[in-house]
């Protein structure tokens, strides 16, 4: 007898292949999806329920010492289980006071989640003073580089008009709008809406209703929806709507960022807006937790390492951390040599759960991405 160790990303093909009964693959497939839920201040009674729900269906929940007579009437708890113990206490806890009923919900997000297809959205800039040069176009050289975006696999392509790099200081809407309409014209006059998907980088309601009538479907708001405005354009055009977290504004974001919990705060800031969109009758929304949008390093690394998290809202996430200044503070590096970092950061990213990566070099990351899907997918063990 020998064995190995293997890493399964389809466990129902591994079991089918193994020769299992097929009707039980599915709940094979559940008990083999580990998870690691961490709860922040649950009442000691709630966490002695917990515990002893978990310990009898074989999950466990880690617990300060003291809990069980209740030296400190809310504690922190981590929930360690798999796919099926989730299902099973997501039901287990509707009926249990100290507030497990909403623990419950929790645990349904968490294991109802939707998967989508990796998609890549390129980015093309058309004003003289975004953080990385080779990003900037105007109408006599937009239309070549949109082709090549095209032809190189990007799904998406990202115009936008106004920088948002840290210290950027915004131009009015006018400006902006004079900025972007020639390449909207541009767009539409030569149907490239009908060979990609064309997003708008703005928080204008003038230059985002001038996008879209040219045949633009999504609206990037690096605001996160902060004006009204932008959630009724967005739902009179159908169009789908990136909410996008920011702490401060463009000119003062980096100033000591602070958070209490970066997880939470953000996650507050999403549910908060999901429901805001929906009430203005947006339906296909994307989130983006804003790498280095009023975050120091550690809050970018934390983020990125805790991104299944935000899966919890059933939406697309979207990452783009291009060639940004998290990746100098790490390896000190210039912008035009950041290619490596950007690469690492998105894969990641992708393992972790985005479906939608913004990035300058789409030839590169199309590759990337394609082995990765390679290597992830393989199905011969």
């Amino acid at each position: 007898m020998q064995c190995y160790k293997i890493s399964i990303t389809d466990s129902v093909h591994l079991f089918n292949k193994l020769g299992c009964d097929k009707t039980g693959n599915k709940l094979l497939s559940k008990k083999s999806d580990l998870h690691t839920l961490y709860i922040k201040n649950i009442h000691f009674g709630a966490a002695n329920i917990l515990k002893q729900d978990a310990l009898s269906i074989g999950a466990d929940l880690a617990v300060p010492s003291g809990v069980i007579i209740g030296k400190e009437k809310y504690v922190d708890a981590i929930l360690i289980g798999n796919t099926k113990h989730f299902e099973i206490l997501s039901k287990k806890e509707l009926a249990q006071p100290f507030g497990l009923k909403l623990l419950a919900k929790e645990l349904t997000n968490y294991i109802n989640q939707n998967k989508y297809d990796t998609k890549i959205m390129g980015v093309i800039n058309a004003n003289e003073d975004s953080f990385y040069k080779m990003s900037r176009f105007d109408e006599s050289n937009v239309i070549n580089k949109i082709e090549s975006m095209v032809n190189d696999g990007a799904n998406i392509i990202d115009i936008g008009a106004v920088s948002s790099r840290p210290g950027s200081i915004s131009v009015s809407e006018n400006e902006e709008l004079k900025r972007i309409k020639p390449i909207c014209d541009l767009i539409h006059q030569q149907n490239l809406q009908n060979r990609v998907t064309f997003s708008i980088d703005s928080y204008q309601p003038k230059v985002i209703e001038y996008a879209l009538n040219k045949g633009f479907t999504i609206v990037n708001d690096i605001t996160g929806l902060v004006d009204d405005n932008v959630a009724k354009i967005t739902s009179s055009y159908d169009a789908k709507l990136v909410i996008m977290h920011m702490q401060k504004n463009p000119s003062n974001m980096q100033i000591e960022p602070k958070y209490e919990n970066v997880i939470l705060e953000i996650s507050d800031f999403f549910e908060k807006q999901i429901n805001k969109a929906q009430d203005f009758g947006v339906k296909e929304i994307v989130l983006d937790v804003g790498i280095g949008f009023g975050k120091t390093l550690e809050h970018n690394l934390t983020l990125l390492n805790n991104l299944e998290h935000f899966k919890k809202f059933g939406y697309e996430l979207l990452i783009g951390a291009s060639r940004k200044s998290m990746i100098n503070n790490i390896v000190p590096t210039p912008i035009g040599d950041r290619l490596p970092g950007t690469l690492a950061i998105h894969l990641e990213s992708i393992k972790k759960g985005a479906s939608i990566i913004r990035c300058h070099d789409v030839k590169e990351h199309f590759q990337a991405i394609k082995v990765q899907e390679a290597i992830l997918n393989q199905k011969i063990y």
